[in-house]
């Protein structure tokens, strides 16, 4: 199935519907009166046009901005009523991996359909991105002080100010998080830096930039013995979540690999010990990916083979529940087939009810909505795969007329 380009549906793919009516005067007589044509859009004041528009989906939304000049203005004011749009269900970005360009596709999961989508200002496959209710923030994966926030849906973006912490840290981290009341957003940028001759020691930082300030703040600074930051922590309840892993060798497979640190934002403590409150991962995973859905902590992550933790034998979620995990589901092998060639390396990502799971080595698609535990293959990709060791990625954000920066 082919992909569509939603953003520019000639005006003539909607037309206004027109009614005919007879008016009614006690001063002419039936044979006088004439048939009168009435637009209903010219009936409609503005707020109810914009009521009617706010139960369509987002596509059908900016289509019907092609219209005519009105409806043009009514989408794309801002206006307050799209904020109580029928909810959405997020939407999937996949693109290929390129030095050159980054060109991709958008996954509507409520029609079921791809649409050619050019994402504002990314500008390299590998960046670091963190959505939150209807905003995108990207880091730069060559200049990591260099991060900008955007809305995908209406092509607003700016940069921040460039955060705290050098260009080249070994590791660095990204979680973003908007108030869906205010509309106020935090970003957060994890750093994890080796101590110089040290190889067990790992200087671990945390930079927070709030938009309601625009500044950066540098709330905690500390030492990791023994572990090591990665590129994996989200915002979930006021919480900054990050995955570290160990830098000692593992004597047995019973060993933990990979812990979950816990920071307080809201709080924001200076001194703490992060690893006396590390939470192990539930077993030996590849790919471990987290994410908030609902303000529930998600993981997902590849589970290893027993005798070898680094090959996947399946793909497993679970749900944080007063600092253990519960175990809410486990890829079937059918779809675990369905991937074919399926190495240790896939992306996920999710928001809302809805998680997505993609190879990297293919652009087959696979949803799972957690509320009713279902599994389902999305549209085939427009995305094909032209050589074999073409790339591609992705990312999940949700569909949002309403937030601006």
């Amino acid at each position: 199935m082919g992909s569509e380009e939603w953003e520019l549906y000639p005006s003539s793919y909607i037309g206004s519907q027109v009614i005919e009516y007879r008016p009614v005067s006690e001063d002419s007589d039936d044979d006088q009166n004439g048939d009168v044509a009435v637009s209903l859009d010219a009936v409609l004041p503005d707020d109810l046009l914009e009521k009617v528009l706010s139960f369509l989906p987002v596509a059908s939304i900016i289509r019907s901005g092609s219209v005519c000049k009105r409806w043009h203005e009514i989408v794309h004011a801002q206006r307050h009523a799209w904020s109580k749009m029928v909810p959405q269900k997020p939407w999937y970005f996949m693109f290929t991996c390129s030095e050159d360009a980054v060109s991709g596709f958008a996954y509507d999961p409520s029609l079921r359909k791809w649409y050619g989508f050019d994402f504002p200002c990314i500008e390299k496959s590998n960046w670091s991105t963190s959505s939150s209710a209807g905003l995108v923030c990207l880091m730069d994966s060559e200049n990591r002080r260099r991060i900008l926030v955007c809305n995908p849906i209406t092509k607003d973006w700016k940069r921040l100010i460039d955060a705290p912490g050098g260009k080249t840290a070994d590791y660095s981290a990204l979680a973003f998080s908007v108030d869906r009341s205010s509309h106020h957003y935090t970003v957060a940028v994890a750093r994890s830096n080796q101590v110089p001759s040290e190889y067990y020691q790992w200087e671990f930082t945390i930079h927070l930039y709030e938009s309601a300030s625009g500044s950066w703040v540098t709330p905690f600074t500390g030492v990791l013995l023994g572990w090591r930051g990665g590129d994996e922590c989200v915002i979930c309840d006021g919480i900054l979540y990050y995955l570290v892993y160990s830098t000692g060798v593992l004597v047995n497979n019973n060993e933990h690999r990979h812990c979950l640190v816990m920071y307080d934002l809201t709080a924001r403590p200076n001194h703490t010990s992060l690893m006396s409150m590390a939470i192990p991962v539930p077993c030996a995973l590849t790919c471990g990916r987290l994410m908030n859905l609902s303000e529930k902590l998600v993981l997902v992550g590849g589970i290893g083979k027993q005798d070898r933790p680094g090959i996947i034998k399946g793909i497993g979620i679970w749900e944080l529940h007063n600092k253990e995990w519960r175990e809410v589901a486990r890829m079937p092998h059918k779809y675990f087939q369905g991937f074919g060639e399926f190495d240790d390396v896939f992306a996920s990502c999710g928001a809302d009810d809805l998680i997505y799971i993609q190879s990297y080595g293919s652009p087959a698609l696979l949803t799972f909505e957690i509320n009713h535990k279902s599994w389902k293959w999305s549209v085939k990709s427009p995305v094909s795969k032209r050589f074999p060791l073409q790339l591609f990625t992705g990312f999940s954000f949700e569909p949002r007329l309403d937030i601006a920066l």
